[in-house]
């Protein structure tokens, strides 16, 4: 899939609203602002309510992050807009017209959604660039996979990846040999090879050094604008970096408690009761 910028637009309401541009891609009709829309999701697993008629939606280009207590329901929104967990009722839009409930987690991430679990998967064995070439969408069909020579173009965007993620230097290195900041960063530059409108990260920062998690946060900055992100994360000095001009939403119970910016959550008597405990 290609992504291609052109022009911006803003959504006026809530204070914090963050500005959204359009990147369309390829069946994906992003042509009123928003990339992602939840409405009314509800799940339910033995009774209780993991999402309870939860509705958020996500600017084209924006970096959302989403905070709140355990138990809140944010795993389980990343498992329904990825088509891991089907909701019980409400509907979930991947633009304007891929109805998400309708399709497989293979659909879904072929259609433009990439996710990013708490622990790196990797291949161990294989060198960082040839994680990325492994990652890189293609005929994925093992013999071509295995011994495909590869173009100058994707050389180059292999190269381009690797600036990206900082990790130039590691290029010809073990991927297992990576210290655990550096594995998350491979993990996500194998999803970007893919060239996804929307990545979903779960505490990309845990366990990470300060330094790494610095550098991370530049990377997550550097993304926004070409992709969506959404980002869930309990680290707040990390979410206070990555979040200045954008929306922070705060999920209590399985909906959606506040949402602004983050002076304006973190102000938030009920956000101070149920998560911050100050």
């Amino acid at each position: 899939m290609t992504t291609n910028t052109s022009g911006a637009g803003e959504r006026g309401g809530a204070p914090g609203d963050a500005s959204y541009g359009h990147i369309l891609g390829t069946g994906v009709d992003t042509s009123h602002g928003a990339i992602l829309y939840l409405e009314d999701i509800t799940v339910s697993f033995d009774g209780f309510k993991a999402l309870n008629t939860l509705t958020l939606d996500i600017g084209v280009g924006e970096l959302r992050c989403i905070i709140g207590p355990n138990g809140a329901g944010k795993t389980t929104m990343m498992d329904v807009i990825t088509g891991k967990t089907r909701p019980d009722s409400g509907t979930a839009f991947f633009g304007q017209t891929l109805d998400l409930t309708l399709m497989s987690e293979h659909q879904i991430a072929h259609a433009g959604i990439g996710r990013k679990f708490q622990r790196p998967t990797v291949f161990e064995h294989h060198t960082v660039f040839e994680n990325l070439e492994l990652a890189m969408e293609m005929d994925k069909r093992v013999w071509t996979t295995l011994f495909a020579t590869l173009t100058g173009e994707q050389r180059d965007a292999i190269a381009a990846n690797l600036e990206l993620i900082r990790l130039t230097r590691e290029a010809h290195r073990p991927a297992g040999l990576l210290s655990h900041g550096q594995k998350q960063w491979l993990e996500i530059g194998m999803l970007l090879m893919q060239e996804p409108q929307l990545l979903l990260l779960d505490e990309p920062v845990a366990g990470m050094t300060d330094a790494e998690t610095e550098r991370t946060g530049e990377l997550l900055n550097e993304l926004r604008g070409k992709h969506s992100l959404v980002v869930v994360e309990h680290d707040m000095d990390f979410v206070a970096a990555i979040a200045v001009g954008g929306r922070v939403t705060v999920l209590h119970e399985g909906a959606v408690l506040a949402e602004g910016s983050m002076d304006v959550v973190q102000n938030d008597a009920r956000v101070i009761e149920v998560y911050l405990g100050r």
